[in-house]
């Protein structure tokens, strides 16, 4: 009972403070600048409030209507942030000045207990070391075993409650960053309460499971000198085995949630632009007819790579549907972007690939449209600055299985819409969007499949 009062009266505390300053205070907004309404002492947390449901949506249109597309966020305190749709200032981070804007402390902590210390999640000599282990392994035989591996497991019982847990802890780590202080998420931690409950059960059973996949990896391995992508990584680290396990949860992450996501949204497009499905089909057909496929034969990697209008497709779905809708990192010392835009040092800088995808200035009028054609010239995929379109982040984070996503997106997407009709229902209205660490549909796509 103590740990509820606790909680009511924080709530309490600070929903009186909200509606007092709301009420009393009108709000500030540069109209040159057009950025988020701004309030006495608490800054923009009023408009955070109204709008953390729409989160993505809210920024969006706030950015669009700012000359460069950004924007600051100021918050109570001296320490506020940048939300930035701009290419040039996307570079500058990401590339130009790269040193001074790592993940940061803040980031780190908020997704700790999930991701630990992996690629996805660590800054400086560690991120440098998995970074270098990872990219030997990215052309090799061992990696595609080991992404099989994962393949096979899921399909399995243990499997699925494991991406169950998967999923949620993903959810309630991201669900941290929207809270209005650090300080509630940490007194629900401490008393094991709430979300941080649930997130701590999640998290149990994805560390054992992860756990087990190295112990059966290890084991199969005994005697044997050949090296795997796992064995790459033992003796990188003092605490081996927590190590690898933050390894295998980091490349899970980015190969399973991304993917999946990507595909969902795809799959619903296609159910909205019968046409584009049409041109997929089309160019399949062509490619089995040169090469004397029948339906159902599995494609070469050749023949994946072929697959020109699809990969426009799923570039195009991953334009509006980013499954990283946007990113942050931590300001190292005072700095001025190029659009002018002062950054002060411990801000934290959020590149908006969510809004990117649909700022006029960066894609044209029919920047929402779905126009898979925007990414072809004479027939052929052409490809677009990673600053343009960070989808796979860009500079020395760029991802290191950019190439093997489209693959294995390719892959699936080809066998599915070759066999089946895939229709979406509820097509009136666009599905909403759970914003975890990837961009994933609420309660999944619905659809009819009926073969073709």
């Amino acid at each position: 009972m103590e740990v509820l009062s606790l909680q009511i009266l924080l709530i309490l505390f600070f929903l009186s403070l909200f509606f007092y300053l709301y009420a009393l205070f009108p709000s500030k907004k540069n109209p040159a600048n057009k950025g988020f309404k701004v309030y006495p002492i608490v800054g923009a947390l009023p408009e955070f409030l109204r709008n953390r449901h729409r989160f993505l949506e809210w920024t969006t249109e706030t950015l669009s209507h700012c000359p460069t597309n950004t924007a600051v966020f100021p918050r109570p305190g001296k320490v506020h942030g940048i939300i930035t749709a701009n290419p040039l200032n996307v570079e500058y981070i990401l590339k130009t000045n790269f040193e001074n804007y790592p993940k940061g402390n803040r980031f780190i902590k908020l997704l700790g207990d999930f991701l630990g210390r992996g690629i996805f999640n660590s800054d400086g000599e560690l991120w440098r070391v998995q970074r270098k282990t990872a990219s030997y392994e990215f052309n090799t035989k061992s990696l595609r075993n080991f992404v099989m591996d994962n393949v096979e497991v899921e399909i399995s019982t243990s499997g699925c409650e494991f991406m169950r847990a998967f999923e949620d802890a993903a959810t309630l780590s991201s669900g941290r960053f929207m809270y209005v202080h650090r300080v509630f998420w940490k007194i629900y931690r401490f008393f094991n309460v709430g979300t941080e409950k649930t997130l701590r059960e999640a998290v149990k059973i994805v560390h054992e499971f992860a756990d087990e996949m190295i112990r059966s990896r290890m084991e199969q391995k005994t005697g044997k000198n050949d090296e795997d992508f796992l064995s790459r990584f033992i003796g990188k680290d003092e605490n081996s085995t927590e190590f690898l396990r933050d390894i295998v949860i980091s490349f899970i992450l980015a190969g399973r949630d991304t993917t999946s996501s990507a595909l969902s949204w795809l799959f619903w497009l296609l159910s909205l632009n019968p046409d584009v499905e049409g041109n997929i089909l089309k160019e399949l057909e062509t490619i089995r007819s040169s090469n004397g496929k029948n339906l159902g034969d599995t494609y070469s990697f050749e023949e994946l790579r072929d697959m020109h209008y699809l990969q426009a497709a799923i570039s195009e779905t991953l334009r509006l549907y980013p499954p990283v809708p946007v990113d942050s990192k931590a300001c190292q010392s005072d700095d001025v972007l190029p659009d002018g835009t002062f950054v002060g040092k411990k801000w934290f800088v959020t590149y908006h690939a969510y809004a990117m995808g649909r700022m006029e200035s960066i894609w044209g009028k029919n920047c929402r449209d779905f126009v898979p054609e925007r990414w072809l010239e004479n027939g052929i995929y052409r490809q677009e600055s990673p600053f343009k379109f960070p989808v796979f982040n860009a500079g020395p984070r760029m991802c290191l299985g950019k190439d093997m996503a489209y693959i294995q997106m390719k892959s699936i997407a080809a066998s599915v819409i070759e066999r089946f009709e895939i229709d979406a229902q509820n097509k009136e209205k666009c599905p909403d969007h759970l914003l975890s660490l990837t961009l994933r549909m609420k309660g999944g796509l619905q659809v009819k499949v009926k073969e073709r």
